[in-house]
């Protein structure tokens, strides 16, 4: 349904802002007593994209800054040895750069950057070792992600193109109207009224230019790649650089909204002809294709469910002569997050959620055996192997944001220190995992988070954090808004419990949940809320609780349920009507799977008790106070949601706080709006639960 963590998405689209004239560099940070402030958080620098050179011998990679008084964020490339020696930076402009890729023997780099005279994205080029870069595209419509071919003779970018057709009789004479003539579902998406949609073109590429582009997809009105995420992880170049594989989902209007099911296509150039690879088994999501070195087979990730969006991801393997597939990880009850083969076709390298953190994994092809290469209190991710025993990825916990480092089999070595200077003078506070039985005679992992100088023998106000998605780990994730480490400097201890329907503890745990809101996932948090109340550190009368998206619904709910748990409580962009949210939001597979069904399917159990435990019917309880937070441009939990609630509360009679923002969407992604928001945090809580 919704993500609530921003993820940092390799070679995804770039954004859409115009740049101007003001080149954002690092700043400097005032740090007081060691605490971490919404200054520091949002000052810090974010590593994105390490991208290995052909040889391995270099990393590129970005390091993007906030300015609080210019209210934007800039995204500069770096390069270093594979050692992490000899870091240098190549650009220094005002727009940001992203997509980077190596190109001519790793002699150049090819990237994206925000062109101002066609105002729009477009394909940079220059010197690995710096210089000036060279435009080499001007798309009118600019381009969004690209992807070179093995040998670069080709270019597939995504560039959108109209989504609707306009009645010219309807609109003729009427220049300046601003209305919409919609006549089928799936017309706005995320934060966009759906006007253009993204296409795959195939171009002649050199590093000069591109000619001859060719939409792949013409006359189709389909996605690729797919909204709102999707990137260069939608396309794989086949190692001769004469064919591709994309990703799409060739369904529009009620299809579209209520169906997860994508499918790969492979297209050659010789011909120009599409070729469907997946197709009636395999119903749900096909994502992430990637071709073995040889290109005799093709990985790709893939969902059994068409309209589960967090099913279990299944590693499969296509013999790319036969069209024969199958499932490295049937016996494994887990699944990847991100795969990528080892140079020697062999072996496939993979990130996944595992009780509670993000490892590295292996898994032979042949044997579908899986070997460990690296755990840690940690999350890896964007990895990519540069030898078959080595790879390069990102590392990140709730102590520290991403840097980059070196993975082999019992050996992490980092190889950035974008922000070890801030961090060093930074009092952190202790990331513990504990146990909690629940009450159906499990065991729940959860993370319990101190705060600095942390004394047992004082009393501490506690923070019960609800995760969102609702199928998203709660893992060694650092998040630049729901950021414990900041909670923890404001004198908090924080509890997060990896409740039913999260990912890393097998496919009955997070499966649990769909059709079952307001049932075991809700006595999971009331267990692990007992648990840090009991804990002699905690005053047990002065309890929040805190989420946003499902975390949000779950505050909404655990209102209406408190039983005194909660002094206090806070929730962004969270469902407080479910009736309304079924027919609102715009991914509607979500809603019906989850959910079980239609609310007026009266003979559907599942459903009917799915919508007998929305929110909004339990307000006559509401006793803890609510701060509520809510973006103008969220399509997928809209802002009406909160003002019902925020209206309802200040009906009942509570004290309640609404703080909203007309330009975010399901986050808050600004500089200044995001102090603005933890800001508005602390004061609540602070108000609530330490006076």
């Amino acid at each position: 349904m919704c993500a609530m963590l921003l993820p940092v998405a390799l070679g995804a689209c770039s954004d859409k802002g115009k740049s101007d004239d003001v080149i954002i560099e690092k700043p400097e940070l005032k740090i007081e007593n060691g605490l971490m402030t919404p200054e520091i958080l949002e000052g810090l620098g974010r590593v994105s994209e390490p991208t290995p050179s052909p040889d391995g011998k270099k990393i590129a990679y970005t390091v993007a800054y906030s300015s609080v008084e210019e209210n934007k964020s800039n995204a500069e490339i770096y390069v270093m040895n594979a050692d992490g020696s000899d870091v240098k930076r190549l650009t220094k402009s005002a727009a940001s750069e992203s997509n980077l890729q190596w190109i001519n023997n790793g002699e150049e780099l090819v990237f994206l950057r925000h062109d101002k005279e066609t105002d729009a994205s477009q394909i940079y080029c220059m010197k690995a070792d710096g210089g000036e870069a060279k435009r080499i595209t001007g798309e009118k419509n600019g381009i969004e992600c690209f992807k070179v071919s093995p040998d670069e003779k080709h270019v597939v970018f995504s560039s959108p193109i109209d989504a609707l057709d306009k009645d010219s009789t309807l609109f003729e004479g009427l220049p300046k109207t601003t209305g919409r003539v919609i006549d089928d579902l799936g017309y706005k998406h995320w934060d966009e009224w759906v006007t253009k949609i993204p296409h795959p073109f195939v171009a002649e590429f050199n590093k000069n230019e591109i000619k001859d582009a060719k939409d792949i997809m013409a006359g189709e009105p389909f996605e690729c790649p797919m909204r709102p995420f999707g990137g260069t992880d939608a396309f794989a170049w086949a190692p001769d650089g004469k064919s591709l594989v994309y990703v799409s989902r060739k369904l529009t209007g009620k299809d579209y909204v209520f169906s997860t099911d994508s499918n790969l296509y492979l297209y050659t150039l010789e011909d120009g002809k599409t070729e469907q690879l997946t197709g009636d088994g395999f119903p749900g999501y096909d994502t992430d294709p990637v071709f073995s070195p040889d290109g005799s087979q093709l990985a790709w990730l893939s969902m059994v469910t068409p309209k589960f969006e967090s099913d279990k991801k299944r590693l499969m393997v296509m013999d790319m002569k036969t069209r024969q597939s199958r499932d490295l990880t049937a016996e494994w009850d887990y699944w990847p997050e991100q795969i990528a083969w080892a140079p020697n076709g062999k072996s496939i390298w993979f990130t996944g959620y595992y009780q509670g953190t993000e490892p590295v994994f292996t898994i032979d092809v042949a044997s579908c055996a899986i070997t460990t290469i690296a755990e840690e209190q940690a999350d890896f991710s964007a990895l990519t192997p540069i030898s078959d025993t080595e790879a390069i990825a990102m590392r990140r916990s709730m102590s520290y944001p991403n840097e980059i480092v070196s993975v082999k089999t019992g050996d992490v070595k980092q190889l950035s220190f974008e922000n070890k200077e801030v961090l060093a003078k930074l009092k952190l506070g202790e990331v513990k995992k504990v146990l909690v039985p629940t009450s159906d005679g499990k065991e729940m992992t959860c993370w319990v988070i101190l705060p600095p100088d942390f004394d047992p023998n004082k009393k501490y106000p506690a923070i019960l954090y609800c995760q969102g998605g609702p199928q998203q780990a709660v893992s060694q994730f650092w998040s630049n808004r729901w950021n414990f480490q900041i909670m923890a400097a404001n004198g908090y201890v924080i509890i997060a419990p990896n409740r039913r329907g999260l990912p890393g503890f097998g496919t009955e745990w997070n499966r649990q949940i769909s059709g079952d809101y307001g049932g075991q996932n809700m006595r999971d948090y009331y267990a692990a809320t007992d648990y840090i109340k009991a804990q002699p550190y905690v005053n047990a009368d002065k309890v929040g609780a805190i989420g946003a998206s499902y975390g949000g619904f779950s505050v909404y709910w655990l209102a209406g349920h408190n039983d005194g748990r909660y002094a206090a409580l806070i929730a962004h962009a969270g469902i407080f009507n479910i009736e309304a949210q079924y027919l609102e939001t715009e991914e509607m597979w979500f809603a019906d799977f989850d959910m079980g069904g239609a609310y007026w399917e009266k003979d559907n159990a599942t459903a009917q008790g799915t919508f007998a435990n929305s929110p909004h019917k339990f307000v006559n309880n509401w006793t803890a106070p609510m701060l509520i937070t809510v973006g103008e441009l969220d399509y997928r939990i809209l802002a009406s949601q909160g003002m019902q609630a925020f209206n309802a509360a200040k009906m009942h009679g509570l004290e309640a706080e609404l703080v909203v923002f007309p330009d975010e969407n399901h986050w808050i992604l600004k500089p200044q709006n995001a102090i603005l928001w933890q800001r508005c945090f602390f004061r609540f809580l602070d108000k609530y639960l330490k006076n």
